[in-house]
């Protein structure tokens, strides 16, 4: 299969190429050639941009993963506005052209993410749950949508809502293991606010289930099935390193460094994958405890 990449140089892209390439022909869509070729050398073609081209018809299928890390920086209005634009401008595009395309790509696989949802407290969420009027719930409804257009009776399109992902060299977890490595991990405020995780490889292996599996179009929650607090959170992943894990972090703390962006850990959803199970994919870490040891097992991971 030919199959055009956007956002392949990020923490899902990587692994996702990984897997792709000994079966099908790559091209990465990227701003920073170099870099990326630092990364992938001659094993795929590349492309700066896609403003010179007119359709997609030379491609089987296109993921776009594409977008500004929402957790890179403080939500200013510009960073807001950057978040966006990431994502909605790149997904437009693509859309458009397999639009404009006579012999179109027939997959487009999209992410989104669970910030479609809100903060949603304790309910049960699955794919035909409506969302809530917030600032992540905006910026995924916009990108779901642009994604979308490009559905016809000749491209399906599936859209992945991502929960936090948890893999080695990057993600949720390097970000989150330097208190708990020194012994000062615990919840986030009160602890209750749900945790809808999925294991790198579960997230990577649902994306190739779907691009395989012509019955399947439009939203899969790419979450685990068995979402957990945060409590719970931080007491598997403190057993995971063999460290203690209760000391609080306060919820004010986090508002006061962060903004409004905290609320992307002080409040949270149990988000269900009803679609994705009713699919067929079947999930190799379902449990917190085993996607946690088996990252932990990893050498990159590896306590020091």
């Amino acid at each position: 299969m030919k199959i055009l990449v956007t956002g392949a140089t990020g923490f899902v892209g990587s692994h996702l190429l990984k897997k792709l390439l000994p079966e099908h022909q790559i091209t990465v869509l990227t701003r920073n050639i170099e870099k990326a070729q630092k990364e992938f050398a001659d094993k795929v073609d590349y492309l700066s941009d896609l403003n010179g081209l007119s359709e997609l018809n030379d491609y089987d299928a296109v993921i776009n993963l594409a977008g500004e890390p929402i957790v890179a920086k403080r939500w200013s209005p510009a960073q807001k506005d950057k978040i966006c634009k990431s994502r909605w401008d790149i997904t437009q595009q693509i859309s458009s052209l397999i639009q404009a395309s006579e012999n179109p790509p027939n997959c487009l696989i999209s992410a989104s993410a669970i910030g479609f949802y809100g903060a949603r407290d304790k309910e049960r969420l699955d794919e035909a749950s409506a969302g809530r009027e917030e600032f992540s719930h905006q910026v995924c409804k916009h990108w779901e949508s642009h994604a979308l257009s490009a559905q016809s009776n000749l491209t399906r399109v599936c859209v992945t809502r991502i929960g936090i992902v948890l893999g080695d060299n990057g993600g949720a977890l390097a970000k989150m293991l330097p208190p708990f490595k020194l012994g000062l991990g615990g919840p986030i405020g009160h602890g209750e606010q749900g945790m809808s995780w999925i294991h790198i490889d579960d997230l990577t292996e649902l994306m190739l289930y779907l691009l395989q599996s012509p019955q399947c179009k439009g939203i899969f929650n790419a979450t685990a099935p068995n979402p957990v607090s945060n409590k719970d959170f931080a007491t598997a992943l403190g057993k995971a390193i063999q460290r203690p894990a209760f000391i609080p972090t306060p919820a004010i703390a986090l508002k006061l460094a962060m903004g409004e962006m905290s609320e992307l850990l002080t409040e949270g959803q149990f988000v269900y994958p009803g679609r994705t199970l009713l699919s067929g994919f079947q999930f190799r870490f379902p449990y917190i405890q085993d996607a946690l040891d088996n990252l932990f097992a990893k050498p990159e991971l590896c306590h020091n």
